[in-house]
């Protein structure tokens, strides 16, 4: 039986395209089920059909149903131990782990600051001091694992990875934002950007025409 996996718009929903990008990038096979959000009670009603949590995204596996994007990733992770899923060398998959965790956790100004919204126009905005301390921590994060672990490829730990995945979001955001990005940082997000998996869903998000009145303010 195939995976599904429930998710929002791709041009907003940030934590869909976590573990969608981590599936497709691992080359695992899943049927996609999209429910566009912020429309009203019905398709929140669809959400709470797959997961009484009443978020996406939602990975469905027969009779195991697992939410929250970080969890998703853990569990393809176990189902699927040959596919990269987490770097293979205890001290980055620690670190892996932990820079997800991490982004999973943090980063609230950025978030609030500089929401995930593919269409929008490039246009640099003024950020706050913690926004701003926000950006510097994940470029801080992303030069010291490309230092220390990206030896065998372009990506954080060398090969494609969950914390890739956790982090995917993020390239949108100083992209359409105008983050000043440098260095390392500046060519993680080249790599990042060419991935198949994130130029698939960046497509896709370009295609969709709902619009979120909430999320086109700034």
């Amino acid at each position: 039986m195939a995976l599904t996996l429930v998710i929002g718009n791709k041009n907003y929903s940030s934590w869909s395209m976590r573990p969608w990008v981590a599936l497709k990038a691992a080359g695992i096979a899943f049927e996609e089920v999209v429910i566009p959000l912020y429309t009203g009670d019905v398709d929140k009603q669809k959400i709470l059909k797959y997961s009484p949590a009443g978020k996406v995204p939602i990975l469905i596996d027969g009779t195991v149903t697992t939410w929250d994007s970080l969890a998703i990733i853990e569990y393809l992770a176990e189902k699927f131990p040959d596919k990269g899923i987490w770097p293979k060398d205890a001290a980055a998959r620690a670190q892996a782990r932990s820079i997800s965790a991490e982004m999973h956790s943090g980063f609230v100004a950025l978030r609030n600051e500089c929401g995930m919204n593919i269409h929008r126009p490039v246009q640099k905005r003024a950020l706050s001091d913690d926004a701003k301390a926000n950006a510097a921590r994940v470029q801080e994060i992303w030069s010291e694992c490309r230092s220390r672990y990206g030896q065998g490829g372009s990506f954080l730990f060398g090969a494609f990875s969950g914390a890739d995945a956790m982090y995917a979001p993020v390239i949108h955001r100083f992209r359409t934002y105008g983050v000043e990005v440098t260095g390392a940082a500046a060519d993680y997000m080249q790599a990042m950007q060419a991935h198949p998996a994130f130029a698939e869903w960046t497509a896709a998000g370009l295609k969709e025409t709902w619009v979120i009145e909430k999320f086109e303010n700034d």
